[in-house]
């Protein structure tokens, strides 16, 4: 019977691939000792049984046919199977083979690595065709239809109709445009979280107060029991991407309107401070715990545990996403003075 061991002796020694002689019977007769190194096998352990009391249950059936050609004459070529290892775990084995006479000449690679990075590979293709069809949903699906109620319900709120019907089609107004801010929320956490940050269109901006105005002026109008003073003061160019300025302030403004005291006032401004652009937004109210501030700009936190559940806690995540988006960083402290939001962004870029 050929001997690969005696005619190759060096090779068959030190070679990292699993090389053997199997007989007729499919018992490996010789074996190296790349064999112990992969399985744990001893060559007596590995003599003692045939190759099948080591295959995965799986692969038992097509490793019998392809066993059943081989005697026939064909050889194996990059044929794959799972191997039982002594401690009962299995590593996936890439084959080549080739009949000699009534044995079979054969070496095997461990390819576990590589099935694993494939899998993983996979597993991240999957979740990005899943985040697109995610976002796909939300962007299309969900607020293309949510449009075209709140079209419906403001053409039927001009028609004739006592007060209770008007009031009905006022909160079924209401509760589409807070659902439609909520999925844009959900899309921005989408991208933000799942396509690698939150996309932005930087371009000169000489005025950035103005939009500012208009969105300090919108949260007034729906909260006119709220007083919100401002101070902007920044008279600079910035490179920035304005509606997402105006989505941050926004935000920040809102949670104010929130947390802060009733009975006090909100005040936003804007200045420059040691080549940064800065907004900030003060409240007076319940101090911020140091535990809280730690996860305040983290998805579905909350600034307080009695927080109603009308929202997802996505607003100061996205208001930092918007920062890092711009170089730049949010931060908020809190004490008996009050809370305060505060963006910084590098001026650097805006030169």
């Amino acid at each position: 019977m050929t001997s690969v061991a005696d005619t190759h002796s060096l090779t068959w020694q030190v070679s990292p691939d699993l090389l053997g002689i199997v007989n007729q019977s499919g018992v490996f007769v010789q074996t190296n000792p790349a064999w112990q190194a992969i399985l744990g096998w001893s060559e007596a352990e590995i003599r003692s049984m045939v190759f099948t009391d080591f295959l995965h249950p799986d692969d038992l059936d097509r490793t019998l046919a392809l066993f059943s050609t081989m005697k026939e004459g064909e050889p194996a070529l990059h044929f794959e199977n799972r191997y039982r290892c002594k401690d009962g775990g299995y590593r996936w084995l890439s084959w080549v083979a080739v009949p000699e006479g009534d044995i079979f000449v054969c070496s095997a690679r461990d390819v576990t690595r590589d099935k694993a990075n494939a899998r993983a590979l996979q597993s991240s293709e999957d979740e990005a065709l899943l985040r697109e069809q995610f976002i796909a949903i939300l962007g299309h699906d969900l607020r293309n239809p949510l449009a075209a109620i709140g079209s419906a319900v403001r053409i039927a709120s001009r028609q004739p109709h006592d007060e209770k019907i008007a009031a009905m089609f006022a909160a079924i107004d209401g509760s589409a445009e807070r659902m439609a801010k909520l999925i844009d929320s959900i899309m921005d956490f989408a991208r933000a979280r799942l396509g690698g940050g939150l996309p932005v269109d930087l371009i000169r901006v000489e005025n950035i107060n103005e939009g500012f105005e208009n969105v300090v002026d919108e949260i007034r109008l729906a909260h006119p029991d709220r007083l919100i003073q401002t101070s902007f003061a920044f008279d600079n160019a910035l490179i920035c991407d304005t509606t997402r300025l105006d989505q941050l302030l926004s935000n920040l403004v809102a949670n104010a309107v929130t947390h802060g005291s009733r009975d006090k006032p909100i005040t936003v401004a804007t200045f420059e401070e040691n080549s940064y652009f800065v907004m900030s937004v003060k409240n007076s109210g319940k101090t911020i715990s140091k535990d809280i501030l730690s996860n305040l700009f983290k998805p579905f936190e909350r600034a307080d545990e009695s927080d109603s559940l009308q929202g997802l806690g996505l607003g100061l995540y996205i208001a930092d996403q918007i920062a890092k988006a711009h170089s730049g960083k949010i931060a908020a402290t809190s004490d008996e003075t009050g809370t305060v939001f505060r963006l910084d962004i590098p001026l650097e870029q805006s030169s």
